[in-house]
């Protein structure tokens, strides 16, 4: 995701500010700290053009809507992706899906559509019957920490919430350094196989959130060999490379919910898995994919769980300070 500005120096300067948090202007619209019109690439190499805020957004993934939500678009949202949990408010919106005919996004008269690029890829003639209609499309999907301070700053441009974004990115890697700082004098670190996808003997790939947060708490990942799925945080390994390791595991972590219905059981009886150090001596644990795969704040509420799962008696104390939306 990129933001690149024209050269009027102004929105140089914002441009700098969005992606860096490094320098904001007086030269400010008062309701949005950001100055329009804006261009912008989203993650298909659409060339997005913001001349004011979108007020009627609807969300076809459900790490937009809880970002948006963060950022306080909360009434700028007009429509989610079914299944939607978080926030509970997410729920009582209007649902929309990219199985749904185009006549009732239409009906609903959206000025933004926020989808990702698996989406793209498989539903193109929803994309382009929204885009002639004249329905801006923007296909976002950070999977790494740097994409994710810029997915942030692009949402904050996108809504008119840029103040409430850069707030939200120091909110979240302010915590992260508390993380890292927590794990800096951990002498015996863990090392951890990561599961992915259990029935296809998936793992993350290096460069990850799922990595990223593991790492961040103090965890060593086993598997930095893994072999990345194109345009994906899922990453091949196999049984057999997994074995090949099984006296390093000291901690077998799988993430739990639709991409992976594996249980502590399941993990347990797999034939081979009993030559695993961590299952034999029982340190199978699991964590739901929602705090450790889907980009937002709630990624710190997945570090302090594996923080406290592999060393409970440092994280058993830490705490997280709430996040509140700046008023």
């Amino acid at each position: 995701m990129k933001i690149p500005m024209d050269g009027v120096s102004c929105r140089m300067a914002i441009a700098c500010a969005l992606l860096c948090g490094l320098l904001w202007t007086s030269a400010v619209a008062e309701e949005s700290n950001a100055v329009y019109p804006v261009s912008a690439t989203d993650d298909s190499g659409r060339q997005i053009a913001i001349s004011r805020p979108f007020r009627r957004i609807i969300s076809l993934y459900g790490a937009h809507t809880e970002n948006l939500f963060a950022i306080g678009c909360a009434g700028q949202i007009i429509g989610v992706s079914p299944n939607e949990a978080y926030p509970p408010e997410a729920t009582q919106k209007p649902v929309f899906s990219y199985h749904d005919d185009l006549e009732k996004f239409l009906a609903a008269k959206p000025d933004l559509v926020l989808i990702r690029p698996m989406i793209e890829r498989g539903y193109g003639r929803l994309v382009s019957g929204l885009e002639k209609a004249g329905i801006v499309v923007v296909s976002l999907q950070p999977t790494t920490p740097d994409e994710l301070r810029q997915y942030w700053a692009l949402l904050g441009v996108l809504t008119g919430r840029v103040r409430e974004a850069r707030a939200l990115t120091t909110y979240f890697f302010d915590n992260v350094e508390r993380f890292r700082q927590a794990a800096g004098t951990i002498r015996q670190r863990k090392r951890v196989y990561f599961e992915a996808i259990h029935g296809r003997m998936k793992t993350f790939s290096p460069n990850s959130m799922p990595i990223f947060v593991l790492e961040t708490v103090g965890g060593v990942n086993v598997a930095p060999d893994a072999e990345v799925v194109k345009e994906s945080q899922i990453a091949y390994y196999g049984k057999e490379r997994i074995l090949a390791k099984a006296d390093q595991i000291d901690v077998f972590l799988a993430q739990t919910g639709v991409m992976n219905a594996a249980t502590v059981d399941t993990i347990r009886n797999e034939p081979g898995f009993n030559a695993i150090d961590a299952v034999k001596n029982g340190r199978i644990y699991l964590v739901d994919e929602m705090l450790v795969s889907r980009p937002g704040p709630r990624l710190l509420t997945g570090m302090l769980t594996i923080g406290r799962m592999l060393y409970p008696e440092r994280y058993a104390t830490f705490q997280l300070p709430a996040w509140e939306v700046p008023h």
